[in-house]
């Protein structure tokens, strides 16, 4: 099969790209679980654009999300997408988005605040803000007859003319990918004039993540196999609130409860926030889950608490619906006890390196959304500039592809070869799966998380390394499964992470390495790129 534009991913970068090609563009979208399910689905808080200019300013978003950035922000792409932001909202109104108002009459839209923000400018639709952005943007794809959904496919390889040795072209072209249909066990071949990768994030490559179980990197590895450059890897930033309950599996508290005046707390009531950052209880992410991470080291305490009591039920209830419906089904009544919160892997600042139009160093090869490295979050993201980047990024890369004139490609003339299974056999040492995930994730978060250093970095590199010949060796002599491939891929990400972090002798962002407590801008103030 052959497509246009072929996008792996179904969050609001890929499905908001694919619903801008008008019927003469096949779009193909290959994603690995239902439509809806993505980080997207997930994002509580919602997406920051300056939509009040009486009283905020391009400018002071701008500068926000440069502080947050801590010096590794490329300003040119920061204020583009900061300006594009009303008209990507504007569109996400078209395809039926119901933000939030202050009341049905009211034109004006509810904004909330988030931590490093110094206005109110957060788009919302209570705290289900992700789910409602894909729940608009799925019933406009399905109305699209240009655009073709399959899922339960995981991308296994891309094809490129390098792979495949085509000398007559200039430079190394993506031609199509391959997927493992999850439900058949066949393997896909799928060509295409360009290929997008929106696959989202990587947190399931740490014991504890706020992710979704398919946020394993894919994206990332898969266009690292194929050569493409890879940036900031080092840059994990975790979520300082995640509830802290044995049944609750990572569910995420979200930053906009502290937008709206909530104080983290140690057991004793000590609000250890106020003496640490000016903004207290909101500092940047990265400041916030570091000092917790240091309490919770320094008292032996299991958690930190999130006190939101100086609100009313109504209110919470109102403006928290699902988080205040289940904390309360775990026992936790928000408006009369402090939640129970701690840090975990929650977004990455790094990924495959783009231009400002989301072009890879691969030619016909695109990458938006969090799978993307593209200048705008530079050390550490911006609370809810992710779901701003990844629709102003679908933009660019549409009318980029427009402009290349998507259709006039390969075309499908170039015959992309069948996948060879080299596996004899099923995998009959499934605990070997298993067993290095979990060895993997316990590794990153135990030498790789909030807090590193030179020795635990280089701890970590001999036991990824070790894994990793394992997993090759276990790749290519059994049958693929969808539990190996993603094995692959974060053992794939996590050497990354390990490289770019051992090549930053500095602290900076989400970065932070004992050894080398302070920023160090004469030598590195540069993004890393392998």
């Amino acid at each position: 099969m052959h497509f246009n534009v072929l996008i792996i991913g179904s969050g609001i970068a890929g499905l908001s790209l694919a619903n801008r090609f008008d019927e003469s563009v096949s779009v193909g979208i290959f994603t690995k679980k239902e439509e809806a399910e993505s980080n997207t689905n997930y994002a509580q808080g919602g997406l920051a654009a300056v939509m009040n200019l009486g009283k905020d300013s391009y400018e002071k978003h701008i500068q926000d999300t440069l502080t947050a950035g801590d010096g590794l922000c490329d300003e040119k792409i920061v204020r583009m997408v900061v300006e594009e932001g009303p008209g990507v909202v504007k569109d996400l109104l078209d395809w039926g988005v119901k933000f939030a108002k202050y009341s049905e009459n009211n034109k004006e839209f509810d904004l909330g605040r988030e931590g490093g923000h110094s206005e109110r400018r957060v788009l919302h639709a209570g705290d289900i803000t992700g789910r409602e952005i894909e729940r608009a943007l799925v019933e406009t794809s399905r109305k699209k007859p240009n655009i073709k959904i399959f899922e339960n496919h995981i991308g296994i390889d891309l094809i490129t003319t390098r792979k495949l040795k085509i000398e007559r072209e200039k430079e190394n072209r993506v031609l199509g990918a391959y997927f493992l249909n999850k439900n058949t066990g066949e393997v896909i071949t799928a060509g295409a004039d360009f290929v997008v990768l929106a696959t989202g994030g990587a947190g399931k490559v740490f014991l504890y993540t706020s992710n979704p179980d398919i946020s394993t990197g894919d994206g990332i590895a898969m266009a690292r196999r194929a050569g493409a450059k890879i940036a900031n890897m080092e840059f994990y930033q975790f979520h300082p609130t995640i509830l802290y309950h044995p049944e609750a599996k990572s569910f995420l508290i979200s930053e906009a409860l502290r937008g709206e005046g909530g104080t983290l707390r140690l057991k004793d009531g000590t609000p250890f926030m106020d003496k640490v950052h000016p903004l207290k209880s909101l500092a940047p992410r990265d400041i916030v889950a570091r000092t917790i991470d240091f309490e919770l080291k320094k008292t032996g305490d299991e958690c930190v608490y999130l006190d939101m009591t100086h609100k009313s039920r109504e209110f919470l209830e109102k403006r928290f619906p699902d988080i205040f419906k289940t904390t309360l089904s775990f026992g936790i009544d928000m408006s009369k006890q402090w939640i129970p919160v701690v840090p975990a892997a929650h977004y990455l600042c790094g990924g495959a390196l783009t231009d400002e139009n989301g072009l890879t160093s691969i030619g016909g090869l695109y990458a938006i959304g969090e799978v993307a490295c593209t200048g705008l979050h530079g050390a550490n993201r911006l609370a809810s500039n992710s779901l701003l980047e990844g629709c102003v990024f679908a933009k660019k890369a549409y009318e980029a592809v427009v402009k290349e004139n998507a259709g006039s490609g390969n075309g499908g003339n170039i015959v992309l070869p069948e996948w060879k299974d080299f596996g004899l056999t099923g995998g009959d040492e499934m605990i070997v799966v298993s067993h290095n995930w979990d060895e993997l994730r316990r590794t990153m978060w135990n030498y790789v998380g909030i807090v590193r250093s030179d020795k635990r970095l280089e701890r970590a590199k001999r036991r990824i390394d070790n894994l990793l010949a394992e997993i090759k060796e276990y790749y290519w002599n059994f049958k693929i499964t969808t539990d190996l491939l993603e094995l692959r891929n974060i053992a794939e990400v996590a050497n990354l992470i390990i490289t770019s972090a051992i090549l930053r002798k500095e602290s900076r962002g989400t970065h932070y390495n004992i050894d080398y407590p302070n920023k160090d801008d004469k030598n590195f103030r540069h993004p890393t790129v392998l």
